[in-house]
């Protein structure tokens, strides 16, 4: 959540912030009427206890009828002083949820507009021109068939729609994409996590992931728990209510997990193939740093994912994401996107985000240092989502045979230079 006392300071802020984003204003006028209740119901609340506790000393002093009617005061005062605590409860509850309802402050430099309206930042490599090389290039689909790799009828039968199989040549796959992505962080000074992909709501919701993409996310009732999307989710929560000591930051994290997403408003888009499923794993970095390197941080974190991409040897750009596409935890965020041949266009494989304090405000997790104790900053950062990424590698590096040439960085893993046929 965003900080309140910058929020009474700067509401004009908060305000021009939330319509960057196309969200409802209106709800930083609540969420400051509802701090002006609670902050009221505050001071009436200990006012009333201060009253007590003066009222307790003089019944300690007090003898015969004199000490029965400060008796009587007191019992009467308790239960005014309860009804006021109660009050104060219930009012800082509703405060608490209208602030949590507030997106992050937009970045300055992010740029203001929808989807469409995102900034390139970058092009690296030149996309290949298939006709030159005399013949028309494969979509992933038939390529995982002809390699054994990739199995989305078999997936449908046994799971439903956006499902599949990796098999083979498409499993081996992912262990490479998987081993390269974590020897890469290990040498970046990540530590790797397995972390769990069933999670509270506390979690969830601390994260951010409980507002907008709740349509998203699965649910399962029975157990009020959560499947996360993305291991950003128990990585973020990671240390939840903690202090954590300023010496050791940055604390960098490379969480290997597997991911689950609804995809609701999706119908119809990528229905072909694995760019767009219900369940993929995924390396995802993320970093706990103080709030004044957090901008560094990001940047770095970019540079990890495009010295991903230029080992896999995949044409891509950069782009700075929209205003009205952030999510509502990230103040700013840069996607990666691959070229996909047969699509002649390119689609997002990784992407960075800076949350700020948003996240360790929800969550409660601070630092300390001379000053005091502090939120930090938290930043999280895709490595490798497998899906997308065996995609982009097969359909950028394939032969005119269906074979596929497996890039050098990933060639130590595999065992060998090409994908052969089935």
């Amino acid at each position: 959540m965003i900080d309140i006392k910058f929020l009474r300071e700067s509401p004009d802020v908060v305000r021009a912030s939330q319509k960057a984003r196309a969200e409802d204003v209106s709800i930083v006028d609540q969420a400051l009427a509802a701090d002006d209740l609670r902050r009221s119901a505050i001071s009436d609340f200990e006012t009333l206890r201060a009253e007590q506790n003066t009222l307790s000393k003089s019944v300690g002093a007090a003898k015969g009828e004199e000490k029965t009617a400060l008796l009587e005061n007191a019992k009467s005062l308790a239960e005014k002083v309860k009804a006021a605590d109660a009050k104060r409860a219930s009012l800082e509850a509703d405060a608490n949820q209208l602030l949590m309802k507030l997106s992050n402050l937009l970045d300055p430099e992010a740029p203001i507009g929808a989807e469409a309206d995102f900034v390139t930042i970058e092009l690296v490599g030149t996309p290949r021109d298939f006709e030159k090389d005399g013949f028309a290039a494969k979509d992933h689909v038939e390529l995982g068939k002809l390699l054994g790799a990739i199995d989305t009828e078999r997936g449908a039968k046994v799971s439903g729609s956006r499902s599949y199989y990796l098999t083979g040549t498409g499993a081996l796959l992912e262990f490479a994409l998987v081993n390269y992505a974590i020897q890469s962080a290990l040498k970046a000074g990540f530590t790797p996590v397995i972390p769990p992909v069933l999670v509270k709501p506390a979690a969830m919701e601390g994260t951010g992931f409980l507002g907008q993409a709740a349509e998203n996310v699965y649910h399962l009732e029975k157990d009020d728990s959560y499947l996360v999307g993305t291991s950003e989710v128990p990585l973020a929560a990671f240390h939840m209510d903690e202090v954590l000591p300023v010496e050791k930051l940055p604390l960098r994290y490379a969480g290997y997990s597997t991911c689950f997403r609804r995809e609701a408003g999706s119908y119809g888009k990528d229905t072909r193939g694995i760019i767009r499923v219900h369940q993929f794993d995924k390396v995802e970095m993320f970093s706990f740093c103080k709030p004044e390197d957090a901008k560094a941080e990001h940047a770095r974190l970019l540079q990890w994912e495009k010295d991903f991409l230029n080992a896999m040897e995949i044409p891509f750009r950069v782009i700075d994401v929209a205003s009205g596409d952030l999510g509502s935890s990230a103040t700013r965020k840069f996607d990666i996107e691959a070229w996909i041949p047969t699509q002649n266009a390119y689609r997002e494989v990784t992407s960075t985000s800076n949350c700020t304090e948003y996240q360790a405000r929800r969550l409660n997790i601070r630092y300390k240092d001379s000053d005091g104790t502090k939120p930090v900053a938290t930043l999280n950062g895709t490595l490798v989502a497998i899906p997308r990424m065996i995609v982009a590698i097969l359909e950028n590096h394939q032969n005119s045979d269906g074979t596929v040439n497996v890039p050098a960085a990933l060639q130590p893993f595999l065992g060998m230079k090409r994908f052969e046929l089935t």
